[in-house]
């Protein structure tokens, strides 16, 4: 039998520009809503979008040093990092400018770590074995903090979608091509990455969103707001209702969890703040057509040697 969580908050908040002064006071009200709780020593890894060195693919930097601001404002110890699919997460961080929107506040992206092995449990009870960051099992919380944009193989990748950078990147391309052949299956192993990990908070920068594809090639869209919430699920419900998209794959398999007993994978949630439908918009496009397409042999020996040459290339 299904059970239901508590409702959780789910703060959504009016943000028109990358102005700091802006988007520190909309990331900062976002966050004192969102039920987040932390304090002092808690520690905490901020894990945005840093897909590439492209600044639409990428969480504003702006936006990653608020969050990282309100945390250390309550003591935490802060780590921002993640895995892109090409390069390093540094390279990245220093084309968009996020390097230095850290400096001031005495962070850097922080550099590869070890993987450890875990195994996913699927809600049909199958276990699939998975590597995973060390840095993100080992820290009290994961705040995920995503680009909202279309996808062309998941139609939106939103805070929970963001946690595949736990990932180790290489490993990412081999994943796709285990699991993209089964669009279900993927979407459940990555709900199943999201539950394995410790809690997952989120907070979405949805200033200039993507559309029309992604997560790289899409269109810049205006939504003008941020979101954040205790539950990384709810913030997605959220914002996928109110840019007006179908229930995604990785929804219903957060649902297909729920479903199986995890509670926390489908949560109730009020509004302290602004609802989804305040903030409905006209005109953001997913694809009408998904791409579920596994990396085949020649595709992925191509996405090896293009993230080798961006390795190299620093």
């Amino acid at each position: 039998m299904e059970t239901r969580a508590r409702p959780v908050p789910v703060a959504l908040v009016r943000c028109q520009s990358y102005a700091p002064a802006q988007v520190r006071a909309a990331v900062t009200r976002a966050l004192d809503a969102s039920g987040i709780a932390v304090s002092r020593n808690t520690r905490v890894l901020v894990k945005p979008n840093l897909l590439m060195a492209k600044e639409l693919a990428c969480t504003q930097p702006q936006v990653t040093a608020a969050v990282c601001e309100w945390l250390l404002a309550r003591g935490c110890r802060v780590e921002v990092a993640d895995s892109p699919g090409f390069g390093r997460a540094a390279a990245v961080a220093r084309a968009i400018g996020l390097t230095e929107a850290l400096k001031p506040l005495g962070l850097a992206v922080a550099s590869r770590d070890g993987a450890a092995r875990v195994e996913l449990a699927l809600p049909d009870g199958a276990r699939l074995p998975f590597t995973v960051s060390r840095r993100a099992l080992e820290c009290d919380l994961v705040l995920s903090v995503a680009k909202v944009k279309a996808h062309s193989q998941m139609e939106l990748t939103l805070t929970v979608k963001n946690c595949f950078g736990c990932v180790p990147g290489l490993r990412k391309a081999l994943v796709h091509a285990r699991e993209g052949q089964e669009p279900a299956f993927f979407a459940d192993a990555l709900a199943a990455l999201w539950a394995a990990l410790p809690p997952v908070a989120a907070l979405a920068d949805g200033v200039t969103a993507m559309h029309v594809t992604g997560p790289s090639r899409g269109e810049p869209f205006a939504l003008g707001l941020v979101g954040a919430s205790l539950s990384a699920p709810a913030l997605d419900t959220a914002l996928r209702e109110l840019v007006g998209a179908p229930e995604t794959p990785l929804e219903a398999a957060l649902a297909r969890r729920a479903a199986a007993g995890d509670a926390s994978a489908r949560p109730e949630a009020f509004y302290p703040l602004l609802e989804p439908g305040e903030c409905r918009v006209e005109g953001f496009i997913v694809p009408a057509t998904l791409k579920h397409t596994s990396f085949r042999a020649g595709r992925l020996v191509k996405s090896l040697c293009r993230r080798a040459w961006a390795a190299v290339r620093g």
